[in-house]
């Protein structure tokens, strides 16, 4: 534990901050299963609606700072190629 003033407000700002970015990763975790779950259901159009949710709350990591834009643009990539691949196959 922190015996420095500065220290000990600094954890607990963390702290604050950790649970807030938490819930936001948790949102776009469950965006991105969303889509791939619908891809695989064969369902195009829910499919691709899912496919925009999910896209749609990578970008909010991004603007909070959760995420580096290149991060997102990378997951995003990658989802966008297995939802394709899925409902291709």
């Amino acid at each position: 534990m922190a015996n420095i003033q500065s220290q000990i407000k600094r954890n607990k700002q963390n702290e604050v901050a950790r649970m807030r970015n938490k819930s936001v990763r948790s949102e776009m975790k469950t965006r991105e299963k969303l889509a791939l779950d619908a891809a695989a259901s064969g369902d195009a159009d829910a499919a691709r609606e899912a496919l925009r949710a999910a896209q749609s709350s990578v970008d909010t990591a991004v603007s909070k700072g959760i995420l580096h834009k290149r991060t997102a643009a990378r997951r995003k990539s990658r989802l966008v190629r297995q939802v394709e691949l899925t409902l291709a196959g």
